[in-house]
């Protein structure tokens, strides 16, 4: 069984049923941690700084982002980490998922047709080519 689950998050409905699904796989064992990472994103973090009256603010509402995944877990009793990561949130997930070797990544999925995907390209189609562990992405 997966025992270390690496949970990425941004806020979104989309990552709150990824909380949902990496709840069931950790329910597969007792030993089963999940690591719930939030990237502050460079390109929105001068926009956040200036929005924000201190550092202290800023955190609260990142924290607040991530309030109902943390209930999810919480609720069904399982172990959890929390990890503010900082920089470009594709790299930054991959690196600190192989950095840490989890066995298994859980993201959501933004949903974008295959036309917008090759175009813009998204977190979870960049985590799942460059990641080392299985990566379940969830519409």
């Amino acid at each position: 069984m997966y025992k270390k689950i690496l949970l990425a998050v941004d806020g979104s409905d989309h990552s709150l049923r990824a909380a949902k699904e990496a709840v069931k796989i950790a329910k597969g064992s007792d030993e089963s941690q999940i690591t719930i990472v939030f990237v502050a994103d460079h390109d929105n973090a001068k926009n956040e700084v200036l929005h924000s009256g201190s550092s202290a603010e800023l955190d609260f509402q990142r924290r607040k982002k991530l309030q109902p995944v943390e209930e999810a877990i919480a609720s069904e009793h399982i172990k959890y980490r929390v990890e503010i990561l900082h920089g470009t949130p594709g790299p930054t997930i991959v690196d600190f998922a192989n950095k840490e070797a989890f066995d298994m990544l859980v993201i959501g999925s933004r949903g974008l047709n295959s036309l917008q995907e090759m175009v813009l390209g998204s977190v979870s189609h960049k985590v799942v080519k460059r990641a080392n562990c299985p990566v379940l992405i969830v519409k």
